[in-house]
């Protein structure tokens, strides 16, 4: 059986919010078995906020959710880090309004919960286990869940831009073999050097910089370091679909395709799933019939701690 996990003991961390450029402190503590995933807001008087698709208030830019007038922003790379650890139960606790950026990628919440330690809790994991495809579209683009014994992420960006067109587009990730934290949580947000000016008109962007962006201008990545991975800009766009459908509440056993798709797109493609309960189906990893799809999951997570 799978069990579902939660933390160790508390992990902290101070950072700055990309789009407030307000500074943050985030406390991740240990949580009960099937309480899920809260973020509580210290700063304001009220309930914690639930972290599940039908909270998502905004996405422009990123993924926010809110209850009750709470809202919490950027949530997507920490719930990316937590999906890619398995971690089903954590409350997180905030200072203010938005999750810290770090370096722009899963990693640094990464390192948090490996520093605090993960704990097992004596309670079967659930998944959402698609039965039949799902899909959504705006425009050109589309995304789409589909049935697949295990997890399996893959995502096509489009973007005609002399730096974009020397690295690869697509990226295909099978988590039966390939680990999330070596193979996808480092990969960082990234923009065009240009638009950051229109982000500031509209509120948005103000804590971006080099320590948590890749900045590109007209011809090149303007970071010393460079990239980390070689399809390091796709790669971050499957982190943020990854971190946007574990607001569904649990993980997902079938295959994620996503073209364009943004956090919005992302977010419909989770409130379809829901609405087509016909779909789906909820499985513990504890019903014997279901233990050959939640197999190959159980090897992803054993690499991933």
């Amino acid at each position: 059986m799978l069990c579902q996990r939660t933390i160790e003991r508390p992990a902290h961390a101070i950072g700055i919010g990309v789009h407030s450029g307000r500074p943050v402190r985030l406390t991740l503590r240990p949580a009960d078995a099937n309480t899920g995933i809260d973020f509580d807001r210290l700063d304001v008087a009220a309930s914690p906020v639930a972290a599940t698709a039908q909270n998502v208030t905004d996405t422009t830019l990123s993924t926010s959710i809110g209850d009750h007038g709470v809202q919490v922003a950027t949530v997507e790379h920490l719930m990316s880090a937590l999906w890619g650890l398995a971690i089903d139960n954590v409350r997180v606790e905030l200072t203010n309004e938005e999750v810290p950026i770090m370096d722009g990628s899963a990693q640094p919440f990464v390192e948090m919960i490996q520093g605090a330690g993960i704990r097992e809790l004596a309670a079967p994991r659930k998944f959402i286990k698609i039965t039949r495809e799902v899909s959504v579209s705006q425009g050109d683009a589309h995304a789409s869940l589909r049935p697949y014994d295990g997890f399996r992420a893959a995502y096509t960006f489009v973007a005609d831009h002399p730096v974009f067109n020397r690295y690869p587009k697509r990226a295909d990730v099978d988590f039966a073999s390939a680990c999330y934290v070596g193979e996808v949580c480092a990969a960082r947000s990234f923009g065009l050097m240009r638009e950051l000016p229109q982000a500031h008109a509209i509120r948005k962007c103000l804590g971006s910089s080099l320590q948590n962006a890749v900045g590109i201008d007209d011809h090149d990545i303007v970071n010393g370091e460079g990239l980390r991975y070689h399809d390091e800009f796709v790669k971050h766009k499957l982190l943020d679909a990854i971190g946007d459908l574990y607001l569904l509440g649990v993980p997902v056993l079938g295959a994620f395709d996503g073209y364009m798709s943004g956090h919005a797109l992302n977010n419909k493609l989770a409130r379809a799933v829901l609405r087509c309960t016909d779909a789906w189906t909820l499985v513990s990893s504890a019903e014997e019939h279901e233990r050959a799809d939640v197999s190959t999951l159980a090897a992803w997570a054993s690499r991933s701690v």
